[in-house]
């Protein structure tokens, strides 16, 4: 399944299930809920009651047009990752982590898909990070490993986009990655069983105006999504529509000389291969 969280003409939340590049099923009319975060909590009903509304096929509507919400849009947790790969805790001057090295970010801090991206008036040093997203779907504490993909419903996309400045001013980095609509977040949530286990194995990429800036491969993780899953719950129970944003590989604005950094105008683009293709343009703080 593909599901779209959106918004109707009366600016009410929507779900809907992407059934082709051009038309979606809205599904709350077909009797679902409104946001996959109710649906994740129903848990495998709420996942064989969406299937089944898809192949009735009712209650369709374009695709063009569409205004997308965020694909959880309150998460209980969002665990972001940092230095995930190899060659990107190379370009930051870190060691490669012995263990996963985790930081929270906020919902106030994120975007829909096609939503602008705010460069803050008090800092230009605004840079892209494409991250693929792994969404909780059953709960528990303290999960193994080998059963950690059990736990993860589906996936989607973010862009991590930091403010350097403010992200290097302490050994925490929680304010350069939470400013108020600096990240990307969508534009839709890919059931687990549409991609390779862990979805392993995926091309990931992002474009900044058309130019790619980053280009890696998911098999490039230090640490893989079992993993990941396995390390959060150690600390606090895992919920259905709680989010793993797993790191970004090299090729940072931060680490190219003269350095990269999103402005005014730019579009930027995250992709990983099966998953879909998040965009956002920027802008600045009014």
């Amino acid at each position: 399944m593909r599901l779209i969280a959106f918004q109707d003409e009366n600016g009410a939340a929507r779900l809907g299930a992407r059934v082709n590049d051009h038309t979606l099923l809205d599904l709350t009319a077909a009797g679902l809920p409104d946001s996959l975060d109710e649906l994740l909590r129903q848990g495998e009903a709420g996942f064989r009651a969406a299937r089944a509304a898809i192949e009735r096929g009712q209650h369709a509507r374009p695709l063009a047009g569409l205004t997308y919400l965020p694909p959880v849009l309150e998460p209980a947790k969002a665990f972001a990752i940092g230095l995930n790969y190899v060659d990107h805790a190379t370009e930051s001057h870190f060691e490669k982590p012995k263990h996963p090295v985790i930081f929270h970010r906020y919902p106030s801090s994120w975007v829909a898909h096609g939503q602008p991206l705010v460069r803050p008036h008090v800092s230009a040093q605004f840079d892209y990070e494409a991250e693929l997203v792994a969404v909780i779907g059953k709960g528990d504490r303290y999960i193994r490993q080998e059963d950690a993909l059990d736990h993860v419903a589906g996936y989607t996309l973010f862009n991590d986009g930091s403010l350097r400045d403010h992200q290097f001013r302490s050994n925490q980095w929680m304010m350069g990655k939470n400013f108020d609509r600096s990240g990307g977040f969508g534009p839709e949530f890919v059931s687990a069983d549409e991609l390779p286990p862990g979805a392993h194995g995926l091309r990931l990429q992002c474009r900044l105006n058309g130019q790619v800036v980053q280009d890696a491969n998911t098999r490039d993780m230090i640490f893989d999504v079992r993993t990941l899953v396995a390390a959060c719950s150690e600390a606090m129970a895992l919920v259905p529509g709680d989010l793993i944003i797993t790191g970004t590989p090299a090729g940072v604005g931060l680490a190219r000389k003269p350095p990269l950094w999103m402005k005014p105008g730019d579009v930027c683009e995250v992709e990983v291969e099966g998953v879909g293709v998040l965009r956002n343009p920027i802008v600045d703080e009014r």
